[in-house]
């Protein structure tokens, strides 16, 4: 592993903890615990976390991607697009291309960059629809982690995440320990040693934890009534549950 005194998070919700939450209510998410186990073997780690829910790609760019610079950090991971992909005219070929001058003016500032392909979406319907494109913008992520000479956390290969219990009720979002697994996986990359294994299978469902048909249905319905139709306003609105928000840990911060 190489010496890393300072790391800082860019993205998303899915970077900045969704649905992970420290007993205040604060998100914590993959990074904030990559973060712990990299401060275990880098004292005196310095990490700032730039990542707001709902942010489209250009908008990563547009406002983090200057702050990021301006600290100089060793190392810095960028994962966005997801909210990018989730609409009907997103353009994996032409994001890559955007998310690509990302990664080159951190690599051109010295930067390790930490990249991050997209999940498999194949567990859950609806979603499953644009399977396609995020395994079309994987691929793009792919050639551009190994055309600037970054570290690459491919997810989509992470099967233990197909398990629904892995993921938030939202289906958009992972569980706590969806994201204890993520952090591990970018241990791994990074070359942080660790106790545990991303791999460590879940134990099988009992016997009440089995969804009939009916019961599979109701979810379906509560989960369109819940969490889609609210999505789906806010699109139409021109709205973002990351409206107004800033980044939970701007600046470079111990450990």
């Amino acid at each position: 592993m190489l010496p890393v005194g300072s790391f800082v998070a860019l993205g998303d919700s899915f970077t900045e903890g969704f649905g992970d939450l420290y007993p205040d209510g604060t998100c914590r998410g993959w990074a904030d615990r990559f973060a712990g186990h990299l401060a275990e073997v880098s004292p005196g780690l310095r990490y700032a976390n730039l990542a707001i829910r709902g942010k489209l790609l250009r908008q990563v760019v547009a406002d983090q991607l200057p702050a990021a610079l301006a600290l100089r950090p060793d190392l810095v991971s960028i994962a966005a697009g997801g909210n990018d992909l989730l609409r009907p005219r997103a353009d994996p070929a032409a994001l890559a291309g955007e998310f690509d001058q990302a990664v080159a003016a951190l690599r051109a500032a010295g930067c390790e960059v930490l990249l991050f392909t997209g999940f498999d979406p194949g567990t859950f319907p609806l979603i499953r629809l644009v399977r396609g494109k995020v395994a079309a913008f994987n691929a793009e992520l792919r050639l551009i982690a190994e055309r600037r000479g970054c570290l690459l956390a491919d997810l989509w290969q992470m099967s233990v995440l197909a398990d629904p219990r892995e993921w938030n009720e939202d289906r958009l979002h992972l569980s706590p320990d969806g994201y204890r697994r993520v952090a591990l996986r970018a241990c791994e990359v990074v070359g942080v040693p660790v106790t545990e294994d991303w791999r460590e299978p879940l134990p099988p469902l009992g016997p009440g934890e089995r969804l009939g048909m009916l019961a599979a249905a109701q979810r379906e319905v509560s989960w369109a009534r819940t969490y889609a139709m609210p999505w789906l306003q806010r699109r139409m609105r021109g709205t973002s549950t990351g409206d107004g928000r800033t980044a939970k840990r701007p600046d470079l911060m111990p450990v």
